[in-house]
């Protein structure tokens, strides 16, 4: 069986036909970039191949780099801060290579892994939480963050809508949801039992990272009851990285310098 190629129009035609065509294929840079690329296959001596090449290499490029910001935008990250421009100097007792190879290497979040950051306020895990989320959607993972308040607020309406296990399963597109200061959640049985839904839910098959200002030991104080506690701890905990931040404040820090 041969193939059967259809008659290439001529060149002014081509002109105009191509752009259209590559237009309707979606190719945006095949269709910005096919005449400057042929111009250099022909001064270079390309052979056909090596041209569809160039041109297949920079859709696929823009096409990346189209996705990335995309994530990056669904993220909503907090602060548009890196982990190179966290003050690590300020916690000397920090695993810095511990938090890069966190942040470097996608295997936790492939096996649904956790990760919890515990330190007292202003240690910068907010920071940490975001830097992290960066360089892992930099590998193409996707990740959304929340402060816990604001997630607890959405999935209420959710659930007042009847609508918290679609809510839950809209999640599951990212494959890092972070909890961002999970001690200002009231202790409130409206508020903890969709919070502990989530965690139930995403246990084993999708990623979380959760910040506290508060240990475990003092986490009867975000859920409401003690065997609820119990059963978010057991699920978060299994599987997880668990990282103590201890240091001063960046903002006390701050003020005992300016007052000095």
């Amino acid at each position: 069986m041969t193939n059967s190629w259809a008659e290439p129009p001529s060149r002014p035609a081509l002109e105009t036909a191509l752009p259209t065509l590559l237009k309707q294929l979606k190719l945006a840079q095949f269709r910005s970039q096919w005449q400057a690329a042929e111009q250099q296959a022909n001064v270079d001596g390309w052979s056909p191949a090596s041209y569809l090449y160039v041109l297949a290499e920079q859709e696929h490029q823009q096409r990346h780099q189209a996705r990335l910001r995309r994530l990056l935008h669904e993220a909503q990250l907090p602060v548009p801060k890196t982990l190179a421009e966290y003050d690590w100097d300020a916690i000397p007792d920090l695993d810095r290579p511990q938090i890069e190879q966190l942040a470097h290497d996608t295997g936790w979040l492939d096996r649904a892994e956790n990760l919890l950051l515990f330190g007292p306020s202003g240690v910068g895990k907010t920071h940490l939480a975001a830097g992290i989320c960066r360089s892992l959607i930099a590998l193409d993972r996707s990740a959304r963050f929340f402060s816990a308040t604001t997630l607890v607020q959405e999935l209420q309406r959710a659930k007042a809508d009847y609508a918290l296990a679609k809510a839950l399963n809209r999640l599951d597109r990212y494959a890092l949801v972070v909890i961002d200061d999970i001690g200002y959640v009231r202790k409130d049985e409206a508020e903890t039992s969709v919070l502990f839904e989530l965690v139930m839910h995403r246990y084993e098959r999708r990623s979380l990272l959760v910040t506290s200002n508060q240990p475990f030991s003092e986490w009867e104080n975000v859920f409401s009851t003690s065997a609820m506690t119990v059963a978010a701890v057991d699920r978060l905990v299994d599987h997880s990285t668990i990282i103590q931040i201890n240091g001063e404040s960046y903002r006390r820090r701050r003020a005992r310098r300016l007052a000095s």
